[in-house]
């Protein structure tokens, strides 16, 4: 008897995709290396670098230690920081819990009204209220007239943490708000059979219970406003680390060091922040009993109270939207100085921004339409590798695209200063001041946005519906281009309109790389406007054209995302 014995076939290696989704994905890492990785790294890689030989050091770092106007540029921006997230907590706090805790007639108003800050940029609101609250300003002239003494509400750093408290607090009632109706209601039972009621509920069991959403907020309160470089700067604060950074390129130039590691000191304590506030909430259970927590039971105020919280809710309301007041007013404005109110009005600014001004308003339209079309695109195409492949290393690339957000536009607009002002076109323009960088610099920063509302889009789409149409002989681009791309509309529109209205009123990256007023959007001429006393009112004007384009793409991005929850649920 004889023995046979066959060779097994070798197995072949196989790489988990197809020749498209590869060839997708490392057009992806090209664009991001290109134009988020590169310029990052460049900045990073001259604050390392010894200036003249090219080698590694840290003198650079130590320089920056010794200098005592960066040392109260740190100091100052790490105070102004912490004072904001306390000052719009003090905002955020009274009306997340009683329009989530009571029978409270007009919390839904309240709570929109509440977000209303966030659509009109932080530097626009400073002038309006410097004009209000000002030494000279509406509230002061009066306090000094009838009581006889001021509040220094803008004086110096005062004045940004008072801007900025106003503009960001909305990060923490949003957050802090969703956290409070999650939170079980057995626990608040509980609590209150244990004897436990009143303040003592909500500082032992309910703001314990509400962290993560607290957190959350006051951690991105506290990056934003730790790399905000246009609010200071109108306010004529230039000893803190953002309007360093500015200077220091701008008036020395590229080849100074020390604005590369004011750079780098940003990017670590952005990091630094979020990696904290994660810190902070591990090691602790926050999780509820029952599916959506159940929510907060709503009890009905008793008469003094209701007095009590309307007049807590109204004055922080008044506070709030006071610079939409008065920039309004500020826009009809004659003459308006030394005086509570303006002394006439007129509807000259808005003529003179439409006749002369128009260019950043079509400039604002095509930068930011085409900064929301590559985000959601990139958007899309990662979310769709992230989800629906198996490519290695297809989470690198959602992480590194995530990675923008903590890399502030003063940082990215140095960085591309760095990278792409060498590079020279044929007639010898550099191409950092071509329009289009600034473009691509406004879809990078923008771009986590469109991600997660094109990745959240495409997680409610199941994969049977793309397997049954390639079970029907469509070919993977068309099942793309048929099935998935039309299911995920609304998120990708959704995405779009953040990623729009956002862009528009981006000014860090502007200043950096715009180079003529021609090609200026709409930030870049409010912040010229602001400059001199003759050109607010105008400026103004262009203010408040400014909120209504972002507040008319915020409602038809709200709305989007409606209709689309609703399309998806009647599907189901």
């Amino acid at each position: 008897m004889s023995l046979a014995f066959t060779q097994a076939p070798a197995r072949r290696w196989r790489v988990p995709g197809t020749t498209g989704q590869i060839a997708l994905a490392l057009g992806l890492a090209a664009f991001l290396l290109a134009f988020l990785l590169v310029p990052v790294g460049s900045v990073i890689y001259v604050a390392f670098t010894e200036k003249g030989s090219g080698s590694f050091t840290l003198i650079n770092f130590a320089d920056f230690f010794r200098t005592d106007l960066f040392m109260r540029s740190f100091w100052n921006s790490a105070y102004v920081s912490a004072m904001t997230v306390v000052l719009a907590s003090l905002f955020a706090l009274p009306l997340a819990y009683i329009t989530t805790r009571f029978e409270f007639r007009g919390a839904l108003i309240i709570q929109t009204l509440g977000f209303v800050p966030l659509i009109m940029p932080p530097f626009v609101g400073a002038v309006a209220m410097q004009l209000l609250f000002g030494r000279n300003g509406s509230v002061n002239l009066l306090l000094n007239e009838y009581f006889g003494f001021r509040i220094p509400f803008m004086e110096g750093l005062n004045g940004v943490i008072f801007v900025q408290a106003i503009h960001y607090f909305p990060f923490i009632l949003i957050n802090l708000s969703a956290a409070l109706r999650n939170i079980d209601r057995s626990m608040e039972e509980a609590a209150q059979n244990l004897g436990s009621s009143g303040m003592r509920m909500f500082r032992r069991i309910v703001l314990p219970l509400a962290m993560p959403g607290y957190v959350a907020g006051a951690s991105l309160v506290f990056v934003k406003v730790f790399d905000d470089l246009a609010t200071p700067l109108l306010l004529n604060v230039k000893d803190m680390l953002a309007p360093q950074a500015y200077l220091r390129v701008t008036s020395i130039g590229l080849t100074d060091p020390m604005g590369y590691v004011i750079a780098v000191v940003l990017i670590v304590v952005s990091v630094l922040a979020m990696w904290v506030s994660a810190l902070a909430l591990r090691g602790r259970d926050y999780a509820t009993t029952q599916r959506g927590g159940g929510g907060l039971a709503k009890r009905t105020m008793r008469p003094w109270e209701q007095v009590v919280a309307y007049g807590v809710v109204g004055l922080i309301l008044a506070l709030v939207l006071a610079p939409h007041l008065g920039l309004l007013l500020l826009s009809f404005a004659t003459i308006w100085s030394f005086s509570p109110l303006p002394d006439g009005f007129t509807v000259a600014h808005y003529a003179r921004v439409f006749g002369e001004s128009s260019v950043y308003i079509k400039n604002t339209l095509i930068y930011a339409s085409i900064a929301g079309l590559i985000d959601v695109v990139v958007g899309t195409a990662i979310a769709y590798l992230v989800l629906r492949t198996k490519l290695i290393g297809r989470h690198w690339l959602d992480w590194a695209a995530t990675a923008a957000l903590a890399v502030p536009g003063v940082v990215l607009g140095i960085g591309y200063l760095r990278t792409f002002y060498d590079i020279r076109l044929p007639d010898g323009t550099p191409l950092a001041t071509m329009w289009i960088v600034l473009v691509i610099a406004l879809a990078i920063r923008r771009l986590p946005y469109a991600l997660r509302a094109c990745y959240a889009a495409l997680q409610q789409i199941s994969v049977s519906l793309e397997e049954a149409a390639e079970n029907l002989g469509a070919t993977k681009p068309r099942t793309v281009r048929r099935i998935v791309v039309p299911l995920m509309m609304g998120g990708i529109l959704a995405g779009f309109v953040t990623s729009f209205a956002t862009a528009a009123v981006e000014l860090s990256a502007t200043l950096m790389l715009v180079q003529s007023n021609a090609d200026a959007p709409l930030a870049y001429g409010l912040y010229v406007f602001m400059q001199s006393a003759a050109g607010r009112g105008p400026g103004a004007a262009l203010g408040v054209i400014a909120v209504v384009l972002v507040a008319a793409c915020t409602l038809l991005s709200q709305y989007i995302i409606d209709r689309n929850q609703k399309t998806t649920g009647a599907a189901r």
